[in-house]
């Protein structure tokens, strides 16, 4: 029991006992024969009640643990405040008839205030927990927990960070941890079950309705048409989702609306004490006391109105902060479980605009929504109190309203259009920017990055048309609303003065009218914003819903339930499979069972379905019909290898333990073992993203060391073999797939095209279109002599050229060999192996290194997000306005003065009006009077549209240049910079950052000038009126700036580490989202659900302490500015006499606007600084290391260069990065013109690096390169690049038409493109196509890519191939080959 509970407890009783000593005082004095009024029996009797109640709340609050009571506190302070007006009554009473005429309720009530004021002080502290609550094992717990009342409400809590942050720059480890309730672990699970509970229940409805409707066809058609509404897919999804996060989020958002109301109560109470303050002045024969009384009035209500104003605004802001954490749950959980159709119809840019871009826009509804049905009512008791100022004449004000309210409705109207094409544009933008990014190798090896900058560029301009469009809007629709004050006060008081002679307007009418007419416009303007902010929300909740109802895999189309014969791993009854809907069946008429621990080939000829078969084992493909059973873990490694951003150990472990021993012999057999011999850190060294620093051979090996590692029942393994070369091929097969391999134990399902294999398998599956042609063992289909023979014969020859050992069909018998058994002499020896390895230390992440690494960085890649500290410089700004402009600029100033300037006059106008002297009833010059407050509001208004116009104008033309430099500056950048950045920083740039520059920026730029020129002419009024204001606004403008100096550091360092925690949210889903299928394979999805929950956990710990920095702020200079109308009319009663009421009514006016003004103007400040970041992010990458020029004009090659193609490497040496060793070494040879060189060696021996030292993505170490006698290194990139053609190892696809894939330039015709694709083979596959050349390939482009690259170039002077073949069956092979030599 702590001494402040103590010090309650007593205190509670000794007012309990004075209370009651009161009352049987009382009693005691009746009974004695003095009479009493019942209040001397009944007050005390109430209150001793109360004091019981209050003492038995303090006891019950700390049994459930609160440790401040705001109920408590607010009763002691209303208590207190009560006994001030009885103990001013008996110091009255004492001094007109005498202290000892009563003493004993003199000295008791002096005793209870006294005790009440301790009461009221000791409630301001917190006191500690009780010893029996739970013990909090948080090591850093956020403060707000154990704050007290008043620093909960006032935000003080959060001072201690603040002042840390100002003291030194903030790091993630400072911030408080994430408290339970706004966690991922809480409110995603949450509303995922809420967002099922409502898709069912809308399915079952749905469903309903479509029995009736098919019951009653013939019932009356309005009926019919009624129902038909209720099927519509997109209005029941986004009704479902919408009522889940009501559902959630209902209690929460109802409270904040509860604070709302009472905020607009003590709004409208202002202009009430207003009224009676301005009839104080006016009557001087009042007393004083009066002036004093409103004054402090007015500070006090609102200062209520700020509490309740702030508490609003942080609970909408910590739901909004909760649903973004829950949607961003929901769609990456979305993610794991698309089906492939659902797959082909997004990107991961569209993913990453989900997440960023729409969920932003729910959370702004959060806090307008209100303003739907709140603003109305606001606008009708403005007009209640303005017909009780000026009788009829208020209709006029309707009616002005009326008519501007249809414009301000039709320009919200039309730009939600613009907006949703910018969003359109915008999702465009972010696919095309995706793409780019994550194939920028083979970009910038075919010089298209001119071609692709114009395409996205050509998507900006666009985005950026709709957004001028939509800010032109905006400042018409602003300019209304400021306008709207004028014209209604302008109609208003002409009607009243003009139509009746004897209405004078005085003082009072007129400025209280106008503090009516400010809350009428602020709500006026609310309702639009409001409206807006539905709109743009629907908008988006529409895209959100629409995702997150996208087709999912059915688990019905795999099953692992027990089989029929426990022998048996897989089967398949009478299976047909499609891809999605919109196909034909890829795979009909499966049958097969696979026995345990047997080892399973299929083969076909490219597009049989070979791999399809394994997605049907994976439940990856949609079953139309049959049964598909699978028994055990299965392990799975794709055709294309999935690699993550990590660490090489982390992506063979895949969540598993570490076993070492079992570790090094996956790494021996899957000859990974020369590799980690190279890399930097071993096992430790960092993978790029998609595995950009290792070759393709690495990533297959490091894909199967994965599956190997994982010790499964079943293993797919499609094609693993294809990216390496035949030595490590046949040294993998034997080592790990082959009857005495690692898995020898194990069910393999291999697919290949490796025939010399076949002979060492137990069975063979032989696929044709879809269909199992033949089925068994080698020699058994052997002499069938049936379609499995015209493979062996059509791929033999190929096979033969590749090095591989074929056995005779006449020796077939000894090929077979039993699982177990061991050879008499191993048929593929190490020999080879070794020697290939010793000569592979030329592989480009070698780097000297001791035994052990101890450093933490060793073998670290990708580079964190780099944060800035302290305050933005100066020089960010600078950037910016010059990316504005100067003209415009000056053009900005100028016309905020001219506007504000009218404003001025306009204000000093009316109240000289208010003061013109009243003769016989009626104020002459009325006529003059309104004509030049007409024409100043005119001024004004059209000053006030071309000052925002200019401002929103001027940020998208920065915005255009800043953005044209960031794509600019990640082109020029060189490979190495893709390697060490991640995909998720540098979308975050291309996205979130540039849409703050788009509209965040000039939103807040034109708010702060706006409330700059405004807090001048309210300080010049305010100073004229009464000079000695200066007094009191001088040091309240010092604590301003001081606040706003003491918060903004702390403020941008918290939006730079928010901004930095963002990225590898995106970064982790671009990576879940291409590996989905090798996810779901090894049943990983907690684990990377658990993953991402920690990601968006992390970047919720950054955000929150952003969200009440705010509210800080927002509280605290609204209590300075509450100070500031205090102190201008305290100012105004001392200096009554010397003021007319129209100069008084004019100052306190305009400061009863200081206190909304002061603080949006520090805000907007607060908001440019926090967002003027995202210029800060974009211009980083403008000092990173750029490539070579693209062209030298001075050294232009004639379009005949080159003429003979002769190669010449001298001394020639290559280094990835400086700390790395050489990855080349001293090459020197002569290739002649024409002729065909194969380039061979083991993986990872450097024969791609080869060609990226010939086409410079890396340039020379030492020596050079000349191609027909002309150094390379003078010639510009794209002058090199573009003549010389190169097929990458690794096959890329673009989302987008596969003409546009085949000719991205669109230099080529039709013909020409279907001559390459027959020279190819590819003809008939594209003919049988939905759309042929226009049909649209989805990202990466699935099972389509590799096929397709072959061919995007074939007229160069000479062309390299690097590993061009190894992903194409044997016969595509050759013919590829037979291509590459004609």
């Amino acid at each position: 029991m702590s001494h402040l509970f103590k010090a309650k407890m007593v205190l509670g009783f000794i007012l309990m006992l004075l209370c009651f000593s009161n009352l049987f005082f009382t009693l005691w004095e009746i009974n004695q024969g003095t009479l009493r009024p019942p209040a001397f029996f009944i007050s005390p009797a109430v209150l001793g009640i109360t004091m019981m109640l209050a003492v038995f709340l303090t006891q019950l609050e700390r049994q459930k643990g609160v440790q401040s009571s705001g109920i408590l506190l607010i009763y002691w302070l209303l208590s207190f405040l009560s006994s001030i007006v009885t103990v001013n009554l008996k110091i009255q009473h004492a001094v007109k008839l005498g202290f000892l005429e009563d003493p004993f309720h003199h000295i008791t009530s002096y005793i209870y205030s006294t005790l009440v004021l301790v009461e009221l002080v000791i409630s301001f502290f917190t006191d500690q927990p009780p010893f029996f609550s739970k013990i909090v094992s948080d090591s850093n717990p956020c403060p707000e927990a154990s704050a007290s009342f008043v620093s909960r409400i006032t935000y003080w809590w959060f001072s201690g960070l603040l002042w840390k942050g100002y003291r030194q720059p903030l790091e993630a480890k400072d911030l408080w941890s994430l408290m339970k309730e706004n966690s991922s672990e809480e409110i995603v699970s949450q509303l995922e079950r809420e967002w099922k509970m409502y898709c069912d229940r809308t399915r079952q409805k749905a469903g309903s309705v479509k029995f009736e409707k098919d019951q009653q066809r013939e019932a009356d058609s309005t009926e019919a048409g009624e129902k038909q509404v209720l099927l519509q897919p997109e209005d029941c999804q986004s009704k479902s989702l919408l009522k889940a996060l009501w559902s959630m989020f209902r209690t929460y958002f109802l409270f904040g609306t509860l604070s709302l109301v009472i905020c607009d109560v003590f709004l409208f109470s202002v202009p009430k004490i207003f009224s009676l303050f301005l009839e104080f002045m006016k009557d001087q024969e009042s007393p004083s006391w009066k002036g004093y009384f409103y004054a402090g009035l007015m500070f006090f209500l609102a200062c209520l109105q700020t509490l309740f104003e702030q508490r609003y605004m942080y609970t909408c802001l910590v739901i909004g902060v909760r649903l973004k954490t829950a949607v961003t749950g929901l769609v990456y959980r979305k993610i794991l479980v698309m089906s492939n159709a659902a797959r082909k119809a997004t990107t991961v840019g569209e993913i990453v605009n989900l997440v960023s871009v729409d969920v932003q826009k729910l959370m702004d509804l959060i806090i307008y929504f209100n303003g739907i049905w709140l603003a109305p009512i606001r606008i009708i008791i403005c007009f209640v109190f303005l017909w009780q100022l000026l009788g009829p004449s208020a209709l006029t004000a309707v009616a002005v309203f009326f008519l501007l309210l249809p414009l301000n409705f039709a320009i919200t109207k039309k730009r939600s259009q613009f907006q949703e094409e910018q969003m359109q544009h915008k999702d465009d933008r972010a696919k095309l920017t995706n793409a780019i990014l994550s194939d920028m190798k083979v970009i910038k090896l075919y010089a298209w990055e001119k071609a692709f900058m114009e395409k996205v560029l050509g998507i900006r301009k666009q985005e950026l048309q709709a957004l001028k469009r939509s800010q032109l809007l905006f400042a018409v629709s602003l300019s209304s609303f400021y306008s709207s004050t004028f014209l209604i006060a302008l109609v208003m008081f002409a009607v009243y003065t003009l139509v009746d002679e004897t209405h004078v307007l005085d003082a009072q009418k007129a400025f209280v009218s106008l503090t009516l007419i400010n809350i009428l416009n602020t709500a006026h303007s609310f309702l639009p914003f409001s409206i807006n902010a539905l709109v743009q929300a629907k908008v988006s909740l529409n895209r959100l819903a629409a995702f997150l109802s996208l087709e999912e895999l059915d688990s019905d189309n795999m099953n692992t339930d027990l089989l029929d014969s426990f022998k048996k791993c897989i089967i398949i009854r009478n299976g047909t499979f499609h891809w999605s809907k919109e196909y034909f069946p890829c795979l009909k008429r499966i049958n097969l069972s696979v026995l345990e621990g047997s080892l399973l080939a299929v083969v076909g000829q490219v597009g049989a379905g070979k791999s399809s078969l394994l997605s049907a084992l994976l439940g990856e493909l949609q079953k139309l019909e049959g049964h598909v059973s699978v028994k055990g873990t299965v392990a799975y490694v794709p055709q294309q290898a999935w690699i993550q951003n990590a660490s090489v150990e982390d992506n063979i472990l895949f969540g598993k333990e570490m076993d070492d021993s079992w570790y090094n012999r996956v790494i021996r057999a899957c000859a990974l073992h020369p590799d980690l011999e190279t890399f930097p850190a071993g096992s430790k060294s960092e993978i790029g993203e998609k595995g950009i620093n290792i070759s393709g051979g690495q990533k297959q090996r490091m894909g199967l060391a994965r599956a190997v590692y994982q010790k499964a029942a079943l293993y797919l393994l499609d094609d693993p073999l294809s990216a390496v070369d035949a030595q490590v091929g046949q040294h993998i097969f034997e080592q790990v797939i082959g009857p005495n391999g690692l898995l020898k134990e194990k069910t393999r399902i291999l697919v290949t095209h490796t025939i010399s294999i076949l002979p060492h398998v137990d069975n063979i599956v032989v696929l044709v279109d879809g269909e199992i042609s033949e089925m068994g063992c080698y020699q058994e289909l052997l002499q069938k002599n049936g379609a499995f023979a015209n493979f062996l014969y059509s791929y033999s020859s190929a096979e033969e050229e590749e090095g591989y050992d074929l056995p005779a069909a006449g020796n077939a018998d000894n090929a077979v060999v039993p699982r177990n058994a061991t050879h008499p002499e191993e048929p593929f020896s190490d020999g080879s192996l070794k020697a290939s390895t010793e000569r592979s230390n030329y592989r480009a992440i070698r780097q000297d290194r001791a035994p052990t690494a101890a450093s933490k960085d060793v073998g670290r890649l990708i580079e964190g997000e780099k944060t800035q500290h302290g305050r933005v410089n100066t020089s960010i700004y600078l950037d910016y306005l010059r990316a504005v402009g100067s003209p415009i600029c000056l053009y900005i100033i100028l016309l905020f003065t001219c506007q504000q300037t009218a404003s001025f006059c306009r204000g000093y106008w009316l109240s000289k009006w208010a003061d013109d002297p009243v003769n016989n009833g009626t104020q002459k010059h009325t006529e003059l009077r309104v004509g030049v407050f007409g024409v100043l509001g005119v001024v004004q208004a059209i000053g006030k549209f071309g000052s925002t116009a200019a401002v929103l104008l001027g940020g998208a033309i920065a915005s255009r240049k800043l953005f044209r430099q960031l794509l600019e500056n990640i082109a020029r950048s060189p490979m190495m910079f893709f390697e060490q950045t991640s995909i998720g920083n540098l979308m975050n740039r291309f996205s979130k950052e540039m849409d703050a520059i788009d509209s965040i920026i000039p939103d807040k730029l034109k708010s702060l000038l706006g409330f700059l020129f405004n807090l001048l002419e309210i300080y010049i009024v305010i100073v004229l009126a009464t000079p000695i204001a200066v007094v009191a606004i001088v040091p309240l403008t010092v604590l301003y700036a001081v606040f706003q100096n003491f918060y903004v550091a702390t403020s941008c360092q918290l939006r730079r580490l928010e901004a930095a925690s963002r990225s590898p949210i995106y970064s982790h889903m671009s990576e879940t989202f291409q590996g989905s299928s090798v996810i779901r394979a090894y049943k990983a999805q907690q684990r990377f659900i658990s993953k991402n929950d920690f990601r968006v956990d992390e970047n919720q710990r950054m955000c929150f302490p952003g969200v009440v920095a705010d509210r800080w702020l927002a509280a605290n200079l609204e209590f300075l500015g509450n100070g500031i109308v205090l102190f201008a009319a305290l100012f105004a009663v001392i200096n009554k006499k010397q003021l007319s009421p129209g100069i008084a009514a004019f100052s306190i006016s305009y400061a009863l606007q200081i206190t909304g003004i002061l603080n949006w103007m520090v805000r907007s400040w607060t908001e440019i600084e926090n967002n003027v970041v995202s210029v800060e992010r974009v211009r980083e990458y403008s000092t990173t290391p750029k490539e070579a020029p693209w062209t030298q004009e001075a050294k232009s090659q004639s379009q005949a260069w080159p003429t003979e193609g002769r190669i010449e490497f001298r001394n020639y040496s290559l280094q990835y990065r400086p700390n790395l060793e050489l990855a080349l070494k001293n090459i020197t040879i002569t290739i002649r013109g024409q002729e065909k060189i194969g380039i061979a060696g083991r993986t990872g021996a450097g024969k791609s690096t080869l060609a990226v030292g010939l086409l410079r993505l890396v340039e020379a170490a030492e020596g050079e390169i000349s191609i027909d006698g002309i150094n390379i290194a003078h010639i510009g990139l794209h002058d090199l690049r573009t003549k010389i053609t190169i097929i990458p190892q690794d096959p890329i696809l673009f989302s987008g038409s596969l003409r546009m894939n085949l000719d991205p330039l669109n230099t080529y015709c039709d013909a020409d493109i279907w001559t390459a694709l027959e020279l190819t083979q590819l003809k008939n596959f594209v003919l049988d196509l939905p759309d042929q050349l226009n049909y649209e390939c989805s990202e990466q482009g699935e099972n389509l890519r590799y096929l397709h690259c072959h061919q995007k170039k074939t007229a160069q002077p000479w062309s390299r191939w690097s590993e061009a073949t190894s992903l194409s069956g044997q016969g595509t092979a050759t013919e590829s080959q037979n291509l590459g030599s004609r």
